[in-house]
């Protein structure tokens, strides 16, 4: 868990308001019981999980791929090759929406505008030489060419919901 109790409290935050203003049928699968609360999240989400990452193309056709999905300080952090069709479709268009599952104990939704945290020209985020060294550790110092190869994203939420109906099962340590 790498949020700060300002993260924590941003999260929260959104997780309310988003699930607040979303539709009486959302609300009725989706409730204080068979939810998570951001700190719940947090500890859940940890390493990489797989997202669904929907982008729009030029002619306003949906897009689905699979990415590496970090959750970092409450947002959802990916990578892929800079030549990859989902780059043009998110430097064009950084709307997207991303969901990451496990089968029908845990669903992640969220919606937001991507940043992209290493341009190739202009500068890189504030806190990219954090993150690099999350993901060196991660992937491994010499995994790519991380100034040419890939670029990496950070997925600014304006919706996300949780869908946990059991959190024991979440966090249940597996048995060798």
């Amino acid at each position: 868990m790498r949020e700060t109790p300002e993260d924590l409290k941003q999260l929260q935050a959104l997780l309310d308001a988003s699930l607040s203003r979303s539709t009486s049928h959302l609300r009725s699968i989706i409730n204080s019981e068979r939810t998570l609360t951001a700190e719940q999240l947090t500890q859940v989400l940890t390493g990489m999980r797989t997202l669904a990452l929907s982008t729009v193309t030029a002619k306003g056709e949906p897009r689905i791929s699979g990415v590496d999905g970090h959750f970092l300080h409450g947002m959802w952090h990916f990578g892929t090759a800079r030549e990859a069709a989902k780059a043009r479709h998110l430097a064009a268009r950084p709307a997207a929406s991303a969901a990451h599952m496990r089968g029908e104990d845990l669903g992640v939704f969220t919606h937001g505008t991507v940043e992209i945290l290493n341009p190739q020209d202009g500068e890189p985020a504030a806190d990219w030489p954090e993150l690099l060294a999350y993901l060196k550790d991660f992937y491994g110092e010499d995994a790519f060419d991380w100034d040419n190869e890939v670029v990496f994203y950070r997925l600014r939420p304006h919706w996300m919901t949780v869908f946990a109906p059991d959190l024991a099962k979440l966090t249940a340590v597996p048995r060798s």
